[in-house]
């Protein structure tokens, strides 16, 4: 039987998920090349489904030969990124792609760090997503691990009374990171412009936020609540607290909210800086 492949493409994005709502129109915007997958093949993308333990060429051999590989699903543990990147290029000879994993900030989250975090900082290793991308990395392919997402649906201001219900929960409350989808559409396009294999990146908005700060600004009112007084209990937590605490003024400081990221590598090697930073 003969295989029909796609046309070739510059960008392909595994994985058509939030990301993509930012990414594609800035590569159209750019007249960059590009096709994307989902698990549906919904709105004009390719139907894929990444399956670890399938050996099947067919799902790779429908996908486009392409400059740029984005995958925005976890790999995880140790076998999954070469898995992929095998069965790819076996139905996609003399090609070597650039490969660029999406990655959580989450794999520094471990005890015993120093104040200030930032890419080149001891991290979980044992973490399975970090295997999956370090065994990429080992294979040519960069890491974009990102800080928390906002943007489109994803708005920060809903998040207050789910994480932090309660004056107790918010008395433990530190600090937040985050970076709008915009930037890492921003970030992604950067990097595979100016690739460097094997090496991982951490990316925020620059900002490190205080969640005592955003929960007496915004209250437990939700995006609903943008441009209106504060509602709901979590004001007066916050000045309850801040008296328990002697906080004098908000946001407090670095050494108090504490695990700080230091981003700032990342927009000076690419020569660019966030466009929509600060929540």
């Amino acid at each position: 039987m003969i295989v029909h492949s796609p046309s070739p493409v510059s960008f392909l994005v595994l994985g058509a998920g939030w990301t993509s709502t930012f990414l594609i129109p800035l590569l159209a915007e750019k007249k960059i090349s590009h096709a994307a997958t989902s698990t549906t093949g919904r709105d004009d993308t390719i139907k894929f489904m990444f399956d670890p333990s399938s050996t099947d060429l067919a799902p790779y051999q429908a996908l486009p030969s392409a400059q740029t590989i984005l995958i925005t699903f976890p790999l995880k543990s140790q076998g999954q990124s070469k898995h992929l990147l095998s069965l790819y290029a076996q139905t996609h000879l003399d090609l070597k792609p650039q490969y660029i994993q999406l990655g959580s900030t989450g794999i520094w989250q471990i005890e015993d760090q120093p104040l200030w975090i930032d890419r080149h900082s001891k991290y979980n290793k044992e973490n399975a997503r970090a295997i999956a991308e370090d065994e990429l990395r080992e294979m040519g392919g960069a890491v974009l691990n990102l800080a928390g997402l906002w943007g489109g649906p994803r708005q920060p201001r809903d998040w207050v009374s789910r994480v932090a219900g309660s004056k107790e929960v918010l008395g433990k409350k530190g600090s937040l990171h985050m970076v709008h989808g915009q930037d890492v559409a921003r970030a992604v396009l950067a990097l595979s412009e100016e690739f460097t294999p094997g090496e991982r990146w951490m990316l925020t908005d620059m900002f490190v936020y205080d969640w005592w700060s955003l929960a007496i600004g915004w209250g437990s009112g939700g995006s609903t609540g943008e441009g209106q007084d504060a509602k709901g209990e979590h004001p007066e937590w916050v000045r309850e607290l801040m008296k328990e605490n002697d906080v004098k003024a908000l946001p407090r400081s670095m050494e108090a909210l504490g695990r700080c990221y230091d981003s700032r590598e990342f927009w000076e090697r690419f020569g660019v800086a966030p466009v929509r930073a600060r929540i």
